[in-house]
Protein backbone atom coordinates (compact mmCIF):
# COMPACT_ATOMS: atom_id res chain seq x y z
CA UNK A 1 0.00 0.00 0.00
CA UNK A 2 1.20 3.38 -0.82
CA UNK A 3 2.27 5.98 2.35
CA UNK A 4 0.77 8.81 2.86
CA UNK A 5 4.25 11.03 1.54
CA UNK A 6 3.90 8.90 -1.61
CA UNK A 7 0.16 9.96 -2.36
CA UNK A 8 0.77 13.36 -1.11
CA UNK A 9 3.00 13.34 -3.96
CA UNK A 10 0.84 12.63 -6.93
CA UNK A 11 -0.07 15.90 -8.72
CA UNK A 12 -3.90 17.38 -8.41
CA UNK A 13 -3.73 17.49 -12.01
CA UNK A 14 -5.09 15.39 -15.43
CA UNK A 15 -2.21 13.37 -16.22
CA UNK A 16 -3.07 14.54 -20.28
CA UNK A 17 -3.59 18.12 -20.40
CA UNK A 18 -4.10 18.22 -23.84
CA UNK A 19 -7.19 19.97 -25.19
CA UNK A 20 -10.30 17.49 -26.91
CA UNK A 21 -9.96 16.08 -29.93
CA UNK A 22 -11.17 18.38 -32.70
CA UNK A 23 -14.23 17.49 -34.42
CA UNK A 24 -12.56 17.48 -37.79
CA UNK A 25 -13.86 16.09 -40.76
CA UNK A 26 -13.16 12.56 -42.25
CA UNK A 27 -12.56 12.91 -45.89
CA UNK A 28 -15.68 12.46 -48.35
CA UNK A 29 -17.47 10.34 -48.39
CA UNK A 30 -16.17 9.01 -45.40
CA UNK A 31 -17.98 9.47 -41.73
CA UNK A 32 -15.66 7.42 -39.39
CA UNK A 33 -12.26 6.00 -39.65
CA UNK A 34 -10.01 2.35 -38.98
CA UNK A 35 -6.60 3.22 -37.98
CA UNK A 36 -5.38 -0.38 -39.41
CA UNK A 37 -2.02 -1.06 -37.31
CA UNK A 38 0.24 -3.90 -37.10
CA UNK A 39 2.96 -4.00 -33.85
CA UNK A 40 5.76 -6.32 -35.11
CA UNK A 41 7.88 -6.95 -32.49
CA UNK A 42 9.39 -10.97 -32.98
CA UNK A 43 11.52 -11.93 -30.05
CA UNK A 44 12.00 -8.63 -28.91
CA UNK A 45 8.51 -9.18 -27.85
CA UNK A 46 9.86 -11.78 -25.22
CA UNK A 47 13.60 -10.88 -24.46
CA UNK A 48 12.17 -7.20 -23.65
CA UNK A 49 10.67 -9.01 -20.63
CA UNK A 50 13.53 -11.30 -19.15
CA UNK A 51 17.23 -11.13 -21.90
CA UNK A 52 17.87 -14.66 -20.91
CA UNK A 53 14.70 -15.71 -22.51
CA UNK A 54 17.05 -15.80 -25.95
CA UNK A 55 18.47 -18.74 -24.26
CA UNK A 56 14.66 -20.11 -23.97
CA UNK A 57 14.76 -21.37 -27.37
CA UNK A 58 10.49 -22.32 -27.50
CA UNK A 59 9.86 -19.34 -25.78
CA UNK A 60 11.99 -17.01 -28.72
CA UNK A 61 9.81 -18.92 -31.05
CA UNK A 62 6.52 -17.50 -30.45
CA UNK A 63 8.04 -14.12 -31.68
CA UNK A 64 10.03 -15.92 -34.42
CA UNK A 65 6.65 -17.46 -35.98
CA UNK A 66 6.49 -13.67 -37.18
CA UNK A 67 9.21 -14.06 -39.82
CA UNK A 68 8.52 -17.81 -40.53
CA UNK A 69 4.72 -17.45 -41.03
CA UNK A 70 2.49 -14.54 -39.82
CA UNK A 71 3.83 -11.34 -41.48
CA UNK A 72 3.88 -13.22 -44.62
CA UNK A 73 0.62 -14.86 -44.31
CA UNK A 74 -0.82 -10.60 -43.12
CA UNK A 75 0.35 -9.40 -45.69
CA UNK A 76 -1.28 -12.05 -48.33
CA UNK A 77 -4.94 -11.06 -46.56
CA UNK A 78 -3.68 -7.24 -46.85
CA UNK A 79 -3.10 -7.54 -50.25
CA UNK A 80 -6.30 -9.84 -51.28
CA UNK A 81 -8.33 -7.56 -49.32
CA UNK A 82 -6.14 -3.96 -51.42
CA UNK A 83 -6.22 -2.45 -47.65
CA UNK A 84 -2.81 -0.82 -46.60
CA UNK A 85 -1.95 -0.58 -42.84
CA UNK A 86 0.91 0.87 -40.61
CA UNK A 87 3.64 -1.92 -39.20
CA UNK A 88 5.20 -0.46 -35.92
CA UNK A 89 8.41 -2.57 -35.96
CA UNK A 90 11.08 -2.81 -33.25
CA UNK A 91 14.59 -1.72 -34.44
CA UNK A 92 16.08 -5.32 -33.37
CA UNK A 93 13.22 -7.11 -35.72
CA UNK A 94 14.42 -5.18 -38.47
CA UNK A 95 17.82 -6.09 -37.88
CA UNK A 96 16.80 -9.62 -37.12
CA UNK A 97 14.67 -10.58 -39.51
CA UNK A 98 15.29 -8.24 -42.36
CA UNK A 99 13.55 -9.84 -44.83
CA UNK A 100 10.51 -9.67 -43.79
CA UNK A 101 11.04 -6.26 -42.87
CA UNK A 102 11.21 -5.56 -46.54
CA UNK A 103 8.33 -7.24 -47.48
CA UNK A 104 6.12 -5.09 -45.37
CA UNK A 105 7.92 -2.39 -47.35
CA UNK A 106 7.94 -3.48 -50.41
CA UNK A 107 3.68 -4.67 -49.97
CA UNK A 108 3.53 -0.47 -49.91
CA UNK A 109 2.50 -0.49 -46.16
CA UNK A 110 3.83 2.41 -43.83
CA UNK A 111 7.02 1.20 -41.43
CA UNK A 112 6.31 3.10 -37.70
CA UNK A 113 8.63 3.27 -35.02
CA UNK A 114 8.57 0.78 -32.03
CA UNK A 115 11.78 1.35 -30.16
CA UNK A 116 14.83 -1.07 -30.62
CA UNK A 117 14.63 -4.11 -27.90
CA UNK A 118 10.84 -3.24 -27.16
CA UNK A 119 11.75 -1.73 -23.23
CA UNK A 120 9.07 -1.02 -21.10
CA UNK A 121 9.57 3.26 -21.06
CA UNK A 122 9.17 4.25 -17.57
CA UNK A 123 10.19 7.65 -15.81
CA UNK A 124 13.56 8.40 -15.30
CA UNK A 125 15.00 5.68 -17.56
CA UNK A 126 18.65 6.68 -19.26
CA UNK A 127 17.85 4.28 -21.92
CA UNK A 128 14.49 5.99 -23.83
CA UNK A 129 16.85 8.61 -25.90
CA UNK A 130 19.38 5.68 -26.73
CA UNK A 131 16.38 3.23 -27.71
CA UNK A 132 14.95 6.07 -29.45
CA UNK A 133 18.66 6.76 -32.12
CA UNK A 134 19.01 3.00 -32.35
CA UNK A 135 15.23 2.25 -34.07
CA UNK A 136 15.56 4.81 -36.26
CA UNK A 137 18.95 3.98 -36.84
CA UNK A 138 18.22 0.48 -37.63
CA UNK A 139 14.80 1.16 -40.11
CA UNK A 140 17.21 4.22 -41.65
CA UNK A 141 20.14 1.66 -42.27
CA UNK A 142 17.88 -1.74 -43.30
CA UNK A 143 15.03 0.03 -45.10
CA UNK A 144 16.01 3.25 -46.27
CA UNK A 145 12.63 4.79 -43.76
CA UNK A 146 12.67 7.80 -41.61
CA UNK A 147 9.23 6.92 -39.69
CA UNK A 148 6.82 9.84 -39.46
CA UNK A 149 4.87 7.34 -36.37
CA UNK A 150 5.68 6.32 -32.93
CA UNK A 151 4.00 3.15 -31.16
CA UNK A 152 5.74 3.21 -27.24
CA UNK A 153 6.56 -0.47 -26.60
CA UNK A 154 3.88 -1.90 -24.24
CA UNK A 155 1.65 0.87 -24.55
CA UNK A 156 3.24 3.41 -22.09
CA UNK A 157 4.96 6.52 -22.30
CA UNK A 158 6.48 8.96 -19.84
CA UNK A 159 7.30 13.27 -20.17
CA UNK A 160 11.11 12.57 -21.24
CA UNK A 161 9.26 10.18 -24.03
CA UNK A 162 7.15 12.33 -25.34
CA UNK A 163 9.86 15.22 -25.72
CA UNK A 164 12.09 13.06 -26.93
CA UNK A 165 10.01 12.12 -30.26
CA UNK A 166 8.86 15.86 -30.77
CA UNK A 167 12.46 16.68 -30.82
CA UNK A 168 13.06 13.70 -33.11
CA UNK A 169 10.51 15.18 -35.94
CA UNK A 170 8.10 12.70 -34.83
CA UNK A 171 4.37 13.94 -36.64
CA UNK A 172 2.39 11.45 -34.96
CA UNK A 173 2.07 8.95 -32.06
CA UNK A 174 -0.35 6.26 -31.37
CA UNK A 175 -0.57 4.81 -27.64
CA UNK A 176 -3.07 6.56 -25.59
CA UNK A 177 -6.15 5.35 -24.28
CA UNK A 178 -7.92 8.76 -23.36
CA UNK A 179 -10.07 9.41 -26.59
CA UNK A 180 -12.03 8.26 -30.10
CA UNK A 181 -10.44 10.59 -32.08
CA UNK A 182 -7.06 12.13 -33.13
CA UNK A 183 -5.90 15.03 -31.04
CA UNK A 184 -2.57 17.33 -30.29
CA UNK A 185 -0.27 16.51 -27.37
CA UNK A 186 0.60 19.32 -24.88
CA UNK A 187 4.24 19.30 -23.31
CA UNK A 188 4.29 20.05 -19.53
CA UNK A 189 5.83 22.97 -20.71
CA UNK A 190 3.34 24.23 -23.01
CA UNK A 191 4.82 23.50 -26.30
CA UNK A 192 2.38 21.15 -28.79
CA UNK A 193 3.87 17.99 -29.12
CA UNK A 194 2.70 15.21 -31.33
CA UNK A 195 -0.05 14.18 -33.01
CA UNK A 196 -1.86 11.59 -31.31
CA UNK A 197 -4.05 8.20 -32.94
CA UNK A 198 -5.70 7.09 -29.79
CA UNK A 199 -5.53 3.18 -29.61
CA UNK A 200 -8.73 1.24 -29.10
CA UNK A 201 -8.34 -1.35 -26.19
CA UNK A 202 -10.69 -4.06 -27.04
CA UNK A 203 -9.13 -4.41 -30.91
CA UNK A 204 -5.51 -5.56 -29.21
CA UNK A 205 -5.13 -9.01 -30.53
CA UNK A 206 -2.93 -9.86 -27.96
CA UNK A 207 -5.24 -10.04 -24.92
CA UNK A 208 -7.55 -12.27 -26.81
CA UNK A 209 -5.60 -14.64 -29.05
CA UNK A 210 -2.03 -15.55 -27.22
CA UNK A 211 -1.33 -18.08 -24.52
CA UNK A 212 1.90 -18.87 -23.24
CA UNK A 213 4.08 -19.82 -20.33
CA UNK A 214 5.19 -16.50 -19.39
CA UNK A 215 1.56 -14.92 -20.46
CA UNK A 216 -0.95 -17.59 -19.46
CA UNK A 217 -4.45 -16.84 -20.70
CA UNK A 218 -7.74 -18.57 -21.90
CA UNK A 219 -7.84 -17.74 -25.71
CA UNK A 220 -11.55 -16.24 -26.56
CA UNK A 221 -13.11 -17.77 -29.45
CA UNK A 222 -13.83 -16.66 -32.73
CA UNK A 223 -17.63 -15.64 -31.83
CA UNK A 224 -16.55 -13.90 -28.80
CA UNK A 225 -13.82 -11.49 -30.69
CA UNK A 226 -15.65 -11.10 -33.91
CA UNK A 227 -19.43 -9.73 -32.17
CA UNK A 228 -16.79 -7.50 -29.82
CA UNK A 229 -15.15 -6.17 -32.87
CA UNK A 230 -18.50 -5.40 -35.02
CA UNK A 231 -19.91 -4.00 -31.93
CA UNK A 232 -17.02 -1.51 -31.39
CA UNK A 233 -16.84 -0.61 -34.91
CA UNK A 234 -20.34 -0.07 -35.35
CA UNK A 235 -21.12 2.54 -32.25
CA UNK A 236 -17.87 3.79 -33.53
CA UNK A 237 -19.54 4.30 -36.34
CA UNK A 238 -22.37 6.13 -35.41
CA UNK A 239 -20.27 8.17 -33.31
CA UNK A 240 -18.40 9.57 -36.22
CA UNK A 241 -15.39 8.74 -34.29
CA UNK A 242 -11.96 6.11 -34.94
CA UNK A 243 -10.86 2.80 -34.11
CA UNK A 244 -7.36 1.80 -33.83
CA UNK A 245 -6.24 -1.93 -34.33
CA UNK A 246 -3.25 -3.22 -32.18
CA UNK A 247 -2.63 -6.83 -34.26
CA UNK A 248 0.69 -8.82 -33.89
CA UNK A 249 1.61 -11.13 -36.30
CA UNK A 250 2.65 -13.68 -33.66
CA UNK A 251 -0.95 -13.79 -32.67
CA UNK A 252 -3.27 -12.39 -35.93
CA UNK A 253 -0.70 -14.57 -38.07
CA UNK A 254 -2.02 -17.90 -36.68
CA UNK A 255 -4.43 -19.94 -38.69
CA UNK A 256 -7.81 -19.06 -36.74
CA UNK A 257 -6.96 -15.97 -35.57
CA UNK A 258 -6.46 -15.16 -39.26
CA UNK A 259 -9.46 -16.67 -40.30
CA UNK A 260 -11.27 -14.29 -37.54
CA UNK A 261 -9.07 -11.01 -38.62
CA UNK A 262 -10.32 -12.05 -42.60
CA UNK A 263 -14.03 -11.73 -41.90
CA UNK A 264 -13.90 -8.31 -39.52
CA UNK A 265 -11.90 -7.10 -42.04
CA UNK A 266 -14.52 -7.76 -44.93
CA UNK A 267 -17.25 -6.92 -42.22
CA UNK A 268 -15.28 -3.13 -42.32
CA UNK A 269 -14.56 -2.81 -45.83
CA UNK A 270 -18.52 -3.51 -46.52
CA UNK A 271 -19.05 -0.66 -44.48
CA UNK A 272 -18.98 3.02 -46.82
CA UNK A 273 -19.06 4.95 -44.63
CA UNK A 274 -15.79 3.79 -42.38
CA UNK A 275 -12.28 5.22 -43.75
CA UNK A 276 -9.69 2.18 -43.51
CA UNK A 277 -6.14 3.37 -43.53
CA UNK A 278 -2.74 4.12 -42.49
CA UNK A 279 -1.84 6.39 -39.18
CA UNK A 280 0.14 8.72 -41.53
CA UNK A 281 -2.89 9.38 -43.76
CA UNK A 282 -4.96 10.00 -40.96
CA UNK A 283 -2.13 12.45 -39.24
CA UNK A 284 -2.40 14.11 -42.78
CA UNK A 285 -5.72 14.74 -42.74
CA UNK A 286 -5.36 16.15 -39.42
CA UNK A 287 -2.78 18.58 -40.03
CA UNK A 288 -4.75 19.55 -43.28
CA UNK A 289 -7.67 20.75 -40.62
CA UNK A 290 -5.67 22.46 -38.06
CA UNK A 291 -3.83 24.42 -40.95
CA UNK A 292 -7.28 25.59 -42.28
CA UNK A 293 -8.24 26.42 -38.55
CA UNK A 294 -5.29 28.55 -37.63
Amino acid sequence: MLDSEALRSIPLVPANTADPAPDYPWPKPYNSAMFLSFDVDAESAWTSKDAGHAQRLITMSYGGYEARVGTPKLLELLDQLDLKATFFVTGWSVDAHPAMAESILKAGHEIGHHGYHHLLPDPGDPWIEEELERGFEALKRRLGVKPTGYRAPYGEFTEELRVALVRHGIVYTSSFRDDVRPYRHRLADGRPGTIELPVTASYDDWMHGLSARFSPRSIFPREHVLSMWKDELDEVRDWGAMVTTVLHPQCSGRPMRLRLLREFLTYAKSCPDVWITTGEKIAENFLRHEAGNR
